[in-house]
């Protein structure tokens, strides 16, 4: 289904690469936008004392509204007749942290924090708390039972569970949004601002919170789609990815498989690469230019941690001597972990890369073509038998599979240890030398 990268779905810094309009227009723009902050602080503290003290009703959100114009958030919808009000269940597109407060000035509604945040905070942000419950069947069981209930307010949800720029495509809608309700209203939600990105893939709510404040203004669109129902014999996640085409064929994005699960394994990754080289690497894979060397204020800690990861990778290849190095640094950036690395490696996953970086203490990051072909990791004659390190079939319970992975991880310290032996000419415990 997906035919953009992941890299494309998040933005990774506020401002666009050589960009030097956007630099120039922050430079001049920084004194007012300072002062533009410290004052709707104060407007803020007062619109949040007044949604608090006035009761859910028209009169409340348009107040709200009127006030929010002021702290720089615009809200617009294209026709508020098409809004159903028989529909329980909304379900929108995730750009922003406060999207479910834009929805919620048009329209009441109600949505379920799916994290761990303190009561308070949950209640102060607009949220409805769940109470402690966080697996996803037990909150569909208690939704189900929310919207059952007569003089309730519509539910809206976020089948993605995580935020994307909004331009390029939709994360994998989840199917749990859509057992609670057979009729559901999609709602397409489009948010703009001048010269900034909307939403940056690791900040904060507080951090975005303070851009909105920062900057003049930020535009929220808002669509009203027509209702949809789900289909006879369709399953739940036939119907979340018939909704999720028809989101993004109105935002105009394309629908992927990516999770929000494969966002957090992005943004651990970044964690362990260079901000500078993943920055410009992305860029050009977007471009679809070969990435370049890029010097900054990370070289430092760029140095570091090729060298850091250089260690690793020659401790691994000890083990591992018919594993290519570039297998095992690329591998090592995934997990940084060196046992797990091993793992990997000696289970015979396959490995593609396309584009080697070098990882040496000269920090110089290259870029090379060497090995380009997918290459499946062979093991030697003398490897651990495939009985100790694989099972034949699924353990049938939690005892089960956790002897098969104790086997495992002891065949494979025991094939670490006579491979480090071998090398040093050291003899086993208990032999004659």
């Amino acid at each position: 289904m997906a035919t953009v990268a992941v890299e494309q779905l998040f933005d990774l810094q506020r401002l666009p690469e050589n960009n030097f309009l956007s630099w120039l227009f922050l430079l001049l723009y920084t004194p007012f936008g300072v002062c533009l902050l410290l004052l709707r602080l104060f407007i803020g503290v007062h619109v949040f004392l007044i949604s608090c003290a006035l009761p859910d009703s028209l009169i409340r959100r348009f107040i709200v509204r009127v006030m929010c114009s002021v702290l720089g958030l615009l809200v617009k919808q294209n026709d508020p007749r098409l809004i159903d009000r028989t529909v329980k269940v909304y379900i929108c597109n995730h750009v922003t942290p406060f999207d479910h407060n834009v929805i919620n000035l048009l329209t009441s509604c109600n949505t379920p924090m799916l994290g761990g945040l303190p009561s308070f905070v949950c209640w102060a942000r607009g949220f409805m708390e769940m109470g402690g419950v966080i697996r996803r069947p037990e909150l569909t069981e208690t939704l189900n039972q929310y919207v059952s209930q007569e003089g309730t307010v519509p539910l809206l949800l976020f089948p993605e569970e995580e935020t994307t720029n909004g331009r390029t495509g939709l994360l994998k809608f989840c199917s749990w949004p859509f057992t609670v309700a057979d009729v559901i209203q999609p709602v397409a939600l489009f948010v703009k601002r001048p010269f900034l990105s909307e939403s940056v893939a690791d900040s904060s709510w507080i951090a975005e919170l303070l851009w909105i404040f920062f900057m003049p203004f930020t535009v929220y669109q808002v669509r009203w789609l027509q209702s949809v129902s789900k289909n006879a014999g369709e399953s739940f996640d036939q119907f979340a990815e018939r909704v999720q085409k028809m989101l993004a064929e109105d935002l105009g994005v394309v629908p992927t498989s990516f999770t929000a699960a494969d966002k957090a394994e992005y943004i651990k990754r970044l964690r362990h690469i260079p901000r500078t080289l993943t920055a410009t690497t992305v860029s050009e894979q977007s471009s679809g230019t070969r990435p370049q060397t890029s010097f900054g204020f990370d070289s430092s800690s760029s140095s570091k941690e090729n060298t850091r990861i250089g260690k690793m990778a020659q401790q691994v290849k000890e083990v591992l001597p018919h594993v290519p190095l570039s297998v095992i640094k690329a591998e090592l950036v995934k997990t940084d972990c060196i046992d797990a690395t091993i793992t990997n490696l000696l289970e015979g996953q396959t490995f593609a890369q396309e584009e080697e970086v070098s990882f040496g203490a000269s920090a110089v990051p290259s870029t090379s073509a060497s090995w380009t072909s997918t290459t499946t990791v062979s093991r030697p004659s003398d490897a651990v038998p495939s009985s100790k390190t694989t099972v034949k079939s699924f353990g049938k319970s939690a005892t089960e599979r956790q002897m098969s992975l104790e086997e495992r991880k002891e065949a494979l310290y025991e094939y670490a240890r006579r491979k480090y032996r071998e090398k040093h000419e050291l003899n086993s415990p208990g032999e004659s030398p």
